[in-house]
């Protein structure tokens, strides 16, 4: 569970940065790349859903966390996918 718990913990960290929420502008952020976050926000979905029951008291935190990058996303694209087209949203369902 430790290693799952990092690895999401990894996947969300590197997820935001390239929202360019570790920035003060996410906008104009330098790492900014919404190709790159889309792959990782779908591999996180993936790897949560696959382990939610491994997850114990910290899936509910992890997936708090994935909605709200998923969110961020919806947010940061110039045009937004359609609710459940979204990055990991075959996972998940559909994030509004």
């Amino acid at each position: 569970m430790e290693v799952i718990s990092r690895a999401a913990v990894m996947l969300m960290s590197a997820s935001a940065e390239r929202l360019g929420l570790a920035d003060a502008d996410p906008d104009s952020s330098p790492h900014r790349d919404l190709d790159e976050a889309r792959r990782l926000i779908t591999a996180l979905a993936g790897l949560v859903t696959a382990s939610v029951e491994y997850l114990g008291p910290h899936a509910a935190p992890i997936r708090d966390g994935l909605q709200s990058l998923q969110r961020a996303f919806r947010e940061a694209s110039a045009f937004p996918d359609e609710p459940g087209q979204g990055p990991g949203e075959k996972f998940t369902g559909p994030v509004f």
